[in-house]
C-alpha cells in the first residue's frame, strides 16, 4: 500500500468524520472517471456534452475534475441522455483501504 492509502487508512479508522469525506472523495473520482470515459466514447467536447446533457459545460467540468458530489440523480440523467443505462451496485471494500466506496445504482 502506498503511503498515501496507509495514512487514510489510519486516519480513517480513528475518524469517522474524515472516513466519510474520503469515500465521498472516492465516489467522486469514480464517477469523474466514468463521466469523462463516456465522454470520451462519445467523441464529444465538454461543452458539446454539456449541450446533449442539458447541463453548464462547468457542471461535466467539475464532475470530471472530481470537484462536485454528483449525485445519482444526475448520473442518471447523463446516462439517459446518452442512451446508457446506470448500474449501481454495492462492493465488498478492499480490506486494504479503508476508503473504499460502496456504490449504488439505478437502471433506465
Amino acid at each position: 500500500m502506498s503511503l498515501t492509502g496507509d495514512y487514510i487508512k489510519q486516519r480513517s479508522a480513528a475518524d469517522p468524520e474524515f472516513a466519510a469525506l474520503a469515500r465521498q472523495a472516492a465516489f467522486n473520482l469514480d464517477a469523474a472517471v466514468a463521466v469523462r470515459n463516456l465522454r470520451d466514447e462519445k467523441h464529444m467536447t465538454q461543452r458539446a456534452f454539456a449541450k446533449l446533457v442539458g447541463k453548464p459545460q462547468s457542471t461535466i467540468a467539475r464532475i470530471e475534475t472530481g470537484e462536485m458530489n454528483v449525485s445519482v440523480n444526475l448520473l442518471n440523467e447523463i446516462a439517459a441522455a446518452t442512451g446508457k443505462g446506470l448500474s449501481i451496485q454495492f462492493i465488498d471494500p478492499d480490506p486494504d483501504v479503508a476508503t473504499s466506496t460502496d456504490q449504488a445504482s439505478t437502471n433506465n
